[in-house]
């Protein structure tokens, strides 16, 4: 028989830069953990996830919900990345958006006088 292989569709949308960038995402989570002498299993308990779903944050596996690679991340003590990540504040894009949009010339409005 086929063995069917059930794969979300994101898998198919993913552009190749963005699949590499969770690959090495992944690549590094693995990194810390071993720095930190954690096996898998212990980080699977850790952060409340079957051994298998932790093994496939390392892979960069993009079906695995946000909330598990958070955990994996806290579990290293990487905690506060998630908060930083879209700060506005660092947002360079965003910020020349805003400064273009800002308008050339400020005019006041004048009010009418009362007799």
């Amino acid at each position: 028989m086929y063995d069917l292989v059930m794969r979300s569709a994101v898998h198919d949308v993913l552009s190749t830069g963005l699949r590499r960038s969770l690959s090495k995402f992944g690549h590094d989570l693995a990194v810390a953990r071993r720095k930190r002498h954690l096996t898998v299993e212990m980080m699977a308990e850790r952060t409340g996830l079957a051994k298998s779903t932790y093994a496939r944050i390392e892979k960069g596996d993009p079906s695995v919900a946000m909330g598990a690679y958070a955990m994996a991340l806290f579990v290293l003590g990487f905690g506060e990345v998630f908060g930083n990540l879209t700060d506005a504040r660092r947002d360079e894009d965003g910020l020349l958006l805003d400064e273009e949009r800002l308008p050339k010339r400020v005019r006041v409005k004048k009010t009418p006088r009362a007799l």
